[in-house]
C-alpha cells in the first residue's frame, strides 16, 4: 500500500542528499543538553559540507523535554525531581531515560526537502523494527505522530484491558536542509515518569514499552541494530513507506501557539 500523501519524489528514491555511507555512532548514556549541543555542532558542520551524514545512538538520564507546542498543563509539578529542558523541536512534552533507545539522525535531505516524507520514513523504520521484534500489530494513528499499538491485551498481562498506546515517539527539526532530534523507542524503561506529564499532549491513550508488549525483557541494545538497519533502508528508499494506519485521532498540537522562548 502507498503512503496517505504522495511524496515530492518517488518513494523508492533516497531522501538523503548524499550516497556516501552514514557514520553511526553509539554513545552510551549521554546527558540531554550535552547530546543536544553535539547535534547542533554536527548539524552545522553537515550543512557546511564539512562532514557526512551521521546518526547518534544513545540513551539519556531521566529528563523531560518540552517541544515548541508544550502547554502549561502538560508540565510536571515544579517540585518533581526530574529536569525539564525546553527544546527547539516540534511537538509537546515527553520523557527520556535509561532503557529507552534514542536515535538522532543528522542527515542532509535531498531537494526539495519533504518534511512529511522524512517523518513517515522514520515511522516506517520504527514500525519495521518493532514488528520484526514481535509486536506485529504496531502501526500509525492518523493525526498523531509516532508508532502505536492498538488497544488489546498484551503479553505481560493478558488480563488487563488497554487503550491505544505509544511505543515510540518522534520530534524533529530541520535547519538548512539538515535534520536534528529524531526518535525514541521505549524498550525496558520505567513508565512512572509519564504519569507526571501529559505526554505529547495526549490524555486519551497510553504509553508502553517493548518489554510490556512482548512479556520479556527487551533492552535498547536488543533493538539497536534492527532499528538502524530499518532506518538506513527507509532513508534510502529500499524500505518504502506503506499505509500501516489502524485508526485516527485529533492532532494534539494542531492550532496551538508555539511556546515562548
Amino acid at each position: 500500500m502507498t503512503a496517505p500523501r504522495d511524496p515530492f519524489f518517488p518513494a523508492d528514491k533516497s531522501i538523503r542528499a548524499s550516497a556516501d555511507p552514514v557514520d553511526v555512532r553509539n554513545l552510551g548514556v549521554v546527558d540531554y543538553q550535552q547530546a543536544w549541543d553535539m547535534q547542533a555542532e554536527l548539524a552545522a558542520k553537515r550543512a557546511a559540507g564539512e562532514i557526512g551524514d551521521t546518526i547518534l545512538v544513545l540513551e539519556h538520564p531521566s529528563t523531560f523535554t518540552a517541544g515548541k507546542r508544550t502547554q502549561p498543563e502538560d508540565m510536571p509539578d515544579e517540585s518533581y525531581p526530574v529536569p525539564v529542558v525546553a527544546v527547539d523541536r516540534g511537538g509537546r512534552i515527553t520523557w527520556h531515560g535509561e532503557g529507552q533507545l534514542v536515535v538522532y539522525p543528522i542527515i542532509k535531505l535531498a531537494e526539495p526537502v519533504d518534511v512529511v516524507d522524512y517523518v513517515r520514513r522514520l515511522e516506517e523504520a520504527l514500525i519495521e523494527a518493532v514488528r520484526i521484534a514481535g509486536v506485529e500489530t504496531a502501526g500509525r494513528i492518523d493525526g498523531r505522530s509516532g508508532v502505536w499499538v492498538p488497544a488489546q491485551t498484551r503479553a505481560a498481562d493478558p488480563s488487563a484491558s488497554t487503550r491505544d498506546r505509544k511505543v515510540a515517539a518522534l520530534g524533529i527539526r530541520i535547519t538548512r536542509g539538515v535534520t536534528m532530534h529524531g526518535l525514541s523507542l521505549n524498550c525496558n524503561n520505567t513508565l512512572e515518569h509519564y504519569s507526571h506529564i501529559v505526554a505529547c499532549g495526549i490524555d486519551d491513550a497510553d504509553v508502553t514499552t517493548m518489554s510490556l508488549e512482548l512479556g520479556r525483557d527487551v533492552t535498547p541494545s536488543d533493538m539497536e541494530q534492527l532499528l538502524i538497519d530499518a532506518l538506513l533502508r527507509a532513508l534510502s528508499g529500499e524500505l518504502v513507506v506503506a499505509d500501516h494506519s489502524f485508526g485516527s485521532a485529533p492532532d494534539p498540537s494542531k492550532g496551538l501557539r508555539k511556546r515562548r522562548p
